[in-house]
């Protein structure tokens, strides 16, 4: 137990760069350093959490938890991979919130939303380099984003790929009966509920769903977060909505982090405690079910057809939402210019993304000493 604290604490206070940077870190430290897990079992586990709901890097350190310590080893270094980031985001929740409404912040987020923008736009690019495999699934993937705008369900839109896409490999394959006894873990496909007075109850019942039914990368975060807080409940705009993502992107660990900063504006304190638990127990459930299913699912053709529609459906969400967002953050000249910048320092330098917010903010102060 003190050496996953060791380890997951650490990351969890410098793992900055977004899951794919978080897992890189845990293989260094757990399979090239440590030696706590082979390169095909790191990799089983890898796979593993690309077929259930939640983030995949906090999935991974509560992965490697169950594998060290059993189920106290699986609640122990998720805790300490999340932790601090939670209060690090809580921190930053208090100060946006006794001061967002200033000049001052106005403008530092004025210069971090471009950021976040070209950032999502970043990992759009990375991850259609896998999930678009061929021309039906990058169909797929535009259909999503087209019926998205449209409005229908964003949740129904990520099962239904996923449905589509293991029909698809039935269908191609012509074997009916595959379909038997396939294990899928089930989520409710619910729409966002309607405009309601805040409550904490409601809150954790919303964060709870996204969490239990969220694929993809954390950024298809903003589209489950924006149907329900800004299009279904009414409780947040869409700026408030790219300053939790801002925050998120600003601290270390998970990027789902950024539900703490909404329950912080929402409800204080408590709403970013609930917040923060109902985002993440998901996680938690779903390894600790899935751990003896590890090795049938990486040999089932059917998980593998499930997962890329999923991924690509996630992919035609985070684009629909990216759009819709864009214009809340390239609102004049500077802000174009601090995107640019920020997309040139990424993708030709590969810069740290916590750099680039951090130059985003230093930007908008600078723009603010000149208008």
């Amino acid at each position: 137990m003190r050496e996953l604290a060791s380890l997951f604490l650490r990351l969890g206070f410098t793992a900055f760069g977004g899951p794919a940077a978080h897992i890189a870190m845990m293989h260094d430290e757990v399979v090239k350093r440590r030696k706590w897990l082979s390169e095909q079992e790191f990799l089983d586990l890898l796979g593993a959490t690309n077929l259930i709901p939640g983030p995949n890097s906090t999935e991974m350190a509560i992965h490697i938890g169950w594998q060290r310590a059993g189920l106290a080893g699986l609640l122990f270094a998720g805790a300490c991979f999340i932790l601090p980031a939670m209060f690090m985001v809580l921190a930053l929740s208090w100060l946006y919130v006794e001061y967002g409404a200033t000049p001052q912040a106005g403008w530092l987020l004025y210069g971090i939303k471009p950021v976040v923008i070209v950032l999502i736009i970043q990992a759009l690019w990375n991850l259609s380099k896998t999930a678009l495999r061929s021309a039906w699934l990058a169909g797929l993937g535009f259909t999503v984003l087209v019926l998205y705008l449209l409005g229908v369900n964003e949740i129904a839109l990520l099962f239904g790929g996923a449905a589509l896409g293991m029909l698809v490999k039935v269908l191609l394959d012509k074997r009916l009966s595959d379909l038997k006894g396939l294990f899928v873990p089930l989520g409710v496909t619910l729409a966002p509920l309607s405009a309601a007075a805040f409550s904490l109850p409601v809150l954790f019942l919303s964060f709870l769903k996204i969490g239990a039914v969220l694929y993809g990368s954390g950024y298809v975060l903003l589209a489950l977060m924006r149907a329900e807080f800004v299009e279904g409940l009414a409780w947040l705009t869409d700026k408030q909505l790219l300053d939790a993502v801002a925050i998120g992107q600003l601290t270390p660990g998970p990027v789902f982090t950024a539900a703490t900063f909404v329950g912080y504006i929402l409800g204080g304190l408590p709403g970013g405690l609930v917040a923060t638990a109902a985002i993440f127990l998901p996680s938690f459930i779903f390894v600790w079910l899935s751990a003896p299913w590890i090795p049938r699912l990486r040999r089932s053709p059917l998980a593998s057809a499930f997962l890329d529609g999923v991924n690509v459906s996630a992919l035609g969400l985070m684009t629909a939402v990216a759009w819709q967002l864009a214009g809340a953050s390239f609102i004049d000249v500077p802000s174009v210019a601090v995107g640019l910048l920020a997309a040139f320092l990424l993708f030709s330098y590969r810069v740290n993304s916590a750099w680039l917010v951090l130059g985003g903010g230093a930007a908008g102060f600078l723009v603010s000493s000149v208008f």
